[in-house]
């Protein structure tokens, strides 16, 4: 898959960074008083946006800045949901310890994966990946495993209540620990592409060649970011499970992988706000073109996608900076 020519004309729209700052602020003053206004359920939906918001980003950090092509991180998802379930159901650890277990286990996994998968590019990863999404679901269901998966029936899990006697409900709670959790994810994304190791990361994206000359080590790279974009999904795959209450086989099919491509090519290809606009995609506009046509409901929301797609070339995030830079030419 080739993101250059994408990516170069996407640098011309770069805002400064302190938009960049101006716009978490405006995020957080916006996110923060919400589960105090809204009711319990539009509150749980939040929660599922921003879990969706950080797979999409572990995706986006593989495909937008590094080039490598992925339809199987539903499987990644489903390896995080169930690491948080096992621990939770079985051993008794505490939600919050689950995710860095669920993150380590999700980078080895990814990893693992990715030091084979150097060998294939563009379609061929892409089958790779798919062939992963396809067969997880179904080694869930495997009976050696049934012990600890619960097999087809999955696992029920308990929402936390809030600590230290804090006057929030489950809900509340669990919306304001997912924010953390992002804001932090965000927040050493965004570091991270910035880094000296971000611009090795692109630079393989931009020219593999060019890369190797400079003295990058491809093979490296590529599986790191493989191994951190699945961190990413795992740790969005326990917080799902948690906010959910519930992990079963089914729930991660291969459907899931779309959705996240969808949200990483609607909320912007090498953005990193883009995961925000993604998940709010993915989440809400099924549900709106199913109410405006309930038996059309999937023709309508593929009308929606391609015209998004056609009118804003660069997604959500693309528009937002293209605006941002034109009223900062304006103020001048």
């Amino acid at each position: 898959m080739n993101t250059a020519a994408p990516v170069s004309k996407r640098r011309a729209y770069e805002a400064p960074a302190y938009w960049r700052w101006l716009g978490f602020l405006i995020v957080a003053a916006i996110a923060l008083p919400l589960p105090f206004l809204l009711k319990n359920f539009f509150i749980f939906q939040l929660t599922l946006a921003m879990v969706y918001a950080i797979a999409i980003l572990g995706l986006n950090l593989l495909t937008g800045f590094n080039g490598q092509f992925s339809l199987g991180h539903s499987a990644f998802f489903a390896l995080g949901a169930y690491t948080a379930a096992i621990l939770m159901d079985q051993y008794d650890v505490s939600y919050y310890w689950t995710l860095p277990v669920a993150g380590i286990v999700c980078f080895v996994a990814g990893f693992l994966f990715g030091l084979p998968a150097l060998r294939l590019e563009g379609v061929y990863l892409a089958l790779a990946t798919f062939a992963l999404a396809i067969s997880m679901p179904q080694i869930l269901k495997l009976s050696p495993l049934e012990h600890w998966t619960g097999g087809v029936q999955g696992i029920v899990l308990i929402k936390p209540n809030a600590p230290f006697g804090l006057p929030l409900n489950p809900d509340q709670w669990l919306y304001f620990f997912v924010f953390a959790v992002a804001a932090l994810l965000f927040f050493c994304a965004y570091n991270l592409v910035s880094s000296r190791t971000g611009r090795a990361i692109k630079a393989i994206r931009d020219n593999p060649v060019a890369a190797r000359t400079m003295g990058v080590n491809l093979s490296l790279y590529k599986s790191l970011t493989f191994g951190v974009s699945a961190l990413y999904t795992g740790i969005a795959g326990a917080l799902g499970g948690i906010a959910v209450q519930f992990v079963a086989p089914d729930s991660f099919t291969f459907g899931l992988s779309i959705a996240l491509f969808v949200g990483l090519v609607v909320g912007g290809v090498g953005s990193i706000g883009g995961a925000l606009f993604g998940a709010w995609f993915v989440l809400f506009v099924p549900n709106i073109a199913e109410q405006v046509s309930k038996g059309l409901a999937g023709a309508v929301y593929g009308v929606m996608l391609v015209l998004l797609i056609y009118l804003m070339p660069f997604g959500l995030a693309g528009l937002v900076r293209m605006a941002a830079m034109r009223f900062a030419r304006a103020k001048r």
